[in-house]
């Protein structure tokens, strides 16, 4: 379904709004090389400096389909921003959407002309409604967004797209602003609110409210567009809850040229997206509604009380902590922990009767976690990610380091036939052994010699496969997990012993939401750990 947009003729009508999954120059890539129906890439939006956001929990979800986000626009700054978007290769029949912020109309300037060069359009966040001083600060007075628009459009030679906010008592007199200030076209909405919502007497969101997005805020977008459109000549791009076809169709009649799709893909991988759009778009030319379907509103986000019966330190730096229930996960799967008022954290289950988790102190909530006594009440959401499916009659190489351990012994007790292979800087770093040799052939490397092979796994690992018969090679399938180098180095063994469809890294990325919104855990390919993996495919580099 090709569309003229502003300038270019595009291979779909559709983006994803600015702030979800496609937050990445990796990611933004993988969907410019395997969804074409997105026609429009709108990065997540990006200011004069490097912003750390808010501490998670930023993302909750209060009926489904329905959410409120508190991400605190973080993002790494201008000048890194263009490096990255530097790298990126953008088909001719794409459009890459880089949307900028500032406190200031001077900011808003000073980022559109550094970024300009890497894009082909503008987007003015005038609308984000929970990052003070910024966004919808702005956005609600109609002199200032002309002026803001005004002035970004005189500093570069591409598009402007105000993206506008419904929390204002007149959006057509901010859109006529925006209009005035020479806008090329108009995004709308971004989320209402803020609000705030709890779970067990607390405030989920670390910054309490945060911005309301999904299928709750689909009717107030709807009338936006319309009166918008009622009064501004010049294209459209809708957002708000949509995620069927007759949803698409409701926002085309109203005057949206490009459809933003956000809230309805939450919670699916990257191939599941590019199905989802296909059918979408095979819904609108043959006036089907099968693409709702596809939409997970069954995303459990729902926290769970356990409480800390044991902390056991094994170093000054590494714990592990028992809680004092049994938790729903399967191997390879990962879930957050959230102690309100201290943060919300990712862990594989050391073990899921009872709920154990092993600790390496790598910041502020995992140092707290260190020192919580018996007794202290923390609450679990998820399981997230993939279940590991080894093949049937594989004998499975399992390589670990840091509490990695965690989401490999799981496998080898749940499938059996593993080599785990452990590896640590000192034999004092070194937990959990007996358990694992329980449950597997253990072969453990210090870096030091104090325990075991006196070096790093990788080298364990390698003196073990380079003396295997061919036949015993043929059946193996690996599993890495743990710092991004030892995985590396791990893999690159590997590849001398057995295809990479046979290979799964699972690395340390940084991951906040666990659903698939935010796009923190990208890998260099574009694929997100918390969806696509934790265990990703060696096979895959990129689509």
């Amino acid at each position: 379904m090709k569309i003229d947009f502003l300038g270019k003729t595009l291979s779909g009508p559709f983006t994803i709004p600015s702030g979800i999954v496609t937050c990445s120059a990796n990611i933004i890539q993988r969907f410019f090389n395997q969804i074409p129906e997105v026609g429009v890439l709108t990065t997540k939006s990006i200011g004069p400096e490097l912003r750390l956001g808010y501490r998670e929990p930023i993302l909750t979800q209060f009926e489904p389909g329905s959410f409120t986000n508190a991400v605190g626009l973080t993002n790494p700054g201008a000048d890194r921003s263009k490096e990255l978007l530097s790298e990126l290769e953008i088909p001719e029949d794409r459009l890459l959407l880089i949307s900028i912020f500032g406190g200031s109309v001077e900011e808003y300037v000073e980022v559109a002309k550094k970024l300009a060069p890497y894009g082909d359009g503008l987007e003015l966040n005038l609308s984000c409604p929970h990052a003070k001083g910024y966004g919808m600060a702005m956005g609600q007075d109609p002199e200032l967004v002309e002026e803001i628009t005004r002035a970004v459009k005189a500093a570069v030679d591409i598009p402007v797209v105000p993206k506008l906010t419904p929390n204002v008592p007149n959006i057509e007199e901010i859109a006529l602003a925006a209009a005035a200030g020479g806008a090329d076209a108009i995004c709308a909405i971004n989320t209402m609110g803020p609000e705030c919502y709890e779970a067990h007497n607390h405030p989920i969101l670390s910054n309490e409210q945060g911005g309301v997005s999904g299928k709750v805020i689909l009717p107030t977008a709807l009338r936006c567009v319309e009166q918008i459109h009622a009064l501004v000549d010049c294209p459209i791009i809708a957002c708000g809850g949509i995620s069927s076809a007759e949803n698409v169709r409701q926002f085309q009649q109203a005057g949206a040229s490009i459809i933003g799709v956000g809230s309805a893909v939450i919670g699916m991988n990257t191939n599941e997206i590019a199905n989802y759009f296909q059918v979408l778009t095979q819904d609108l030319e043959e006036g089907t509604e099968n693409a709702e379907e596809l939409v997970r509103y069954d995303i459990d986000m729902d926290f769970r009380s356990v409480t800390l019966v044991d902390n056991k330190r094994i170093t000054d730096d590494i714990c592990i902590l028992t809680f004092d229930r049994k938790i729903d996960i399967q191997a390879g799967q990962f879930v957050f922990i959230w102690i309100p008022g201290l943060g919300e954290k990712p862990f594989s289950a050391l073990v899921d009767d009872p709920f154990k988790l092993a600790v390496i102190n790598l910041g502020v909530f995992t140092e707290d976690l260190m020192t919580v006594g018996p007794g202290t009440e923390a609450y679990i959401r998820g399981p997230y990610g993939n279940p590991i499916t080894p093949p049937e009659n594989t004998k499975i190489i399992a390589v670990a380091g840091g509490t990695g351990l965690a989401a490999v012994y799981q496998v080898a007790r749940d499938f059996g036939n593993t080599e785990i292979f452990f590896g640590a800087r000192s034999a004092e770093r070194l937990y959990f052994e007996k358990e694992s040799a329980k449950v597997s052939n253990l072969h453990i490397a210090t870096d030091d010699g104090s325990r075991g092979h006196h070096g790093v796994i990788t080298e364990l690992l390698e003196e073990y496969l380079s003396e295997l018969p061919e036949d015993e090679l043929d059946s193996l399938v690996f599993y890495n997990c743990g710092p991004a180098p030892m995985v590396h180095a791990a893999e690159k063994i590997e590849r001398k012993y057995s295809p990479p469809e046979r290979i799964y890294n699972a690395i340390d990325y940084l991951t906040k939401c666990g659903v698939g919104i935010c796009g923190a855990c990208d890998a260099p390919d574009g694929r997100r750990l918390c969806v696509d993996g934790p265990f990703l495919d060696a096979a895959d580099a990129g689509a």
